[in-house]
């Protein structure tokens, strides 16, 4: 009798166990998470700053946790299509996506139908690291600062500048620089920053808002000219162009970030452990030797911290998106 009991018990437990949530499954195993591959979704192409940073981090990270991590680029609308397919992923820590400044904030206000709510459908895990943004200009533009570039605006009643694309931080870049200074700056989307590099130089459009790395060499060839770095500090790949607030404009930062975030209900445990390998990756000086030369600093930081970051970053995009109305249907 008693071992038909014991049976019997056996088979009810081993019943509810399997309707259990994977999250619940993994929250009782977190010790052993991961067993197997995990993927990092890029929701951006392969060559982008996305992508290069994510292969470095990827690989530090399958040293770290013992298996095996791989990257996949699933580019479109903006990070959307690659970081909605990780919101709807099953929460156990195999399926991650690295989101930036445009899939994780920007595109939460600028996008009317965007496929997720990036603070309900995510669990943030790690910022990752971030990267300034920069103001550069044709040669030829008769300014060689920001205030000298905002009275010229004024004064041709206008002016285009040209970005990576639209919902891009580039574009925040602009439309920030518009509603501190009143400027009347029209933003010029390029699908190709290659081409908005290119018609920037031969003067189709006058200034340029991107990120520093891919400016760099033109800057330092002559074929652009630098007028500003767009966040707190000083880039050391250009030491000499100084921020903007230290041109007189208080409280514009545009500065680029990257972070990873999982599907929403994550367990702790498989968060914790994934936030010590980013923090691991942030503190490697080999790493970051390998991503400094290309613009980056590794930041790592609590998940809490990440989550809070995200959501003062999201206010602060959103309240520059409706002051200037730049939306996409």
């Amino acid at each position: 009798m008693k071992t038909m009991r014991r049976t019997f018990l056996a088979s009810c437990l081993l019943a509810l166990c399997g309707s259990l949530p994977a999250s619940v499954l993994a929250n009782s195993s977190g010790g052993s998470y991961p067993t197997k591959t995990i993927t990092i979704i890029v929701p951006y192409g392969a060559g982008s700053s996305t992508d290069i940073l994510t292969r470095v981090v990827a690989k530090q990270m399958s040293q770290d946790l013992g298996q095996t991590v791989i990257v996949e680029n699933k580019a479109g609308a903006g990070g959307a299509v690659g970081s909605a397919m990780v919101a709807k992923a099953t929460p156990d820590g195999y399926t991650l996506v690295m989101g930036t400044i445009s899939s994780h904030s920007i595109n939460q206000s600028m996008m009317k139908n965007l496929p997720y709510d990036v603070l309900r459908d995510f669990s943030p895990i790690s910022l990752v690291a971030y990267f300034p943004n920069i103001l550069a200009a044709n040669k030829d533009v008769p300014a060689s600062n920001l205030a000298e570039l905002v009275q010229l605006a004024k004064k041709q009643g206008g002016m285009s500048f040209a970005t990576g694309g639209i919902g891009s931080s580039g574009q925040m870049g602009g439309e920030l620089l518009k509603l501190r200074t009143g400027a009347p700056l029209n933003h010029v989307p390029y699908k190709e920053v290659g081409q908005a590099i290119t018609d920037t130089i031969a003067g189709h459009v006058p200034i340029l808002f991107y990120q520093v790395p891919a400016l760099v060499s033109q800057i330092k060839a002559g074929q652009l000219k630098a007028l500003a770095v767009l966040a707190p500090q000083r880039t050391p790949l250009l030491p000499d162009v100084p921020t903007s607030a230290e041109q007189g404009i208080a409280d514009f930062d545009a500065t680029a970030w990257m972070g990873l975030f999982g599907p929403a209900g994550m367990p702790a445990e498989v968060i914790d452990k994934l936030n010590k390998s980013i923090h691991t990756a942030a503190n490697n000086k080999e790493l970051n030797a390998q991503l400094a030369p290309q613009g980056f600093t590794m930041v790592g930081g609590s998940a809490a911290d990440f989550r809070s970051f995200v959501e003062n970053d999201i206010r602060k995009w959103a309240d520059v998106i409706n002051a200037t109305k730049a939306t996409i249907q």
